[in-house]
Parts: C-alpha cells; sequence; structure tokens
C-alpha cells in the first residue's frame, strides 16, 4: 500500500512544436550537426534529423525559443527511421537551473497561447 503523502514524480509536460523550432547539437568531436525539434519538455524531447546520432552520446544543444536562447548538454536516446529522415529521442542531462526555469515558462507559453505562439517560436 503506497503513502498518499507520497506523490509519483510527474513527468513534465511535452510540447509539440512540429520542427518549428531549429537546434544545433554540439558533438563531442566539435562538429555541429542542425536538427528540428519535434517534441520538447523540460527533460527532454525529440529531434528530426536526416542522420541518426549515436545511441548514449553526450552531444551540446543550443536553440531560440522566442528570444530566448537555452543550452544544456544531453544523451541521445535510440532513434526511430521517419519517413523523411530520423526521429530521436534525446534527455537533458546538465541543463542549468535558470535555463530549466527558462524552458519552462517559454513552454508554458505555448499552452496558453496555442498557434499564436508556434509563429513566435520559429521566430516569425
Amino acid at each position: 500500500m503506497t503513502n498518499p503523502a507520497e506523490k509519483p514524480a510527474e513527468r513534465p509536460f511535452r510540447v509539440k512544436l512540429r520542427g518549428s523550432v531549429l537546434v544545433l547539437v554540439r558533438l563531442p568531436n566539435k562538429r555541429s550537426v542542425r536538427a528540428a525539434i519535434h517534441q520538447l519538455s523540460t527533460s527532454g524531447g525529440v529531434i528530426h534529423l536526416e542522420k541518426p546520432l549515436d545511441e548514449k552520446l553526450e552531444v551540446e544543444m543550443i536553440f531560440h525559443i522566442s528570444k530566448t536562447t537555452i543550452r544544456g548538454k544531453a544523451q541521445m536516446l535510440f532513434p526511430m527511421w521517419a519517413t523523411q529522415g530520423w526521429m530521436q529521442p534525446f534527455r537533458f542531462i546538465d541543463l542549468a537551473e535558470n535555463n530549466r526555469e527558462l524552458l519552462d515558462a517559454k513552454l508554458k507559453t505555448f499552452l496558453v497561447d496555442g498557434e499564436a505562439a508556434m509563429g513566435a517560436a520559429a521566430g516569425a
């Protein structure tokens, strides 16, 4: 029997960006790959890539939401083939608290503003 005071850890809400936000993925060898963010939360997300990255590869991700730049280290998870390229999930492994708070606030605007925020995310 579980203790009612113990609440299970909630999964952060996710926002479907459908590629409207671009991300620069910096690889350990200092090369960079461009991708589009398909889905995003404060714990990770899914990006759309031309070629998949190795599972468990640790990268730096840099992207803009509205006028806010977010940087964080992420670990790539198992990629899935999509009709044009690959969908690859990732999880943040080192996202500074201030970046996490900024990201949380920006993602919440998508929930409030809906489609209006989608254009702002893309920099329109």
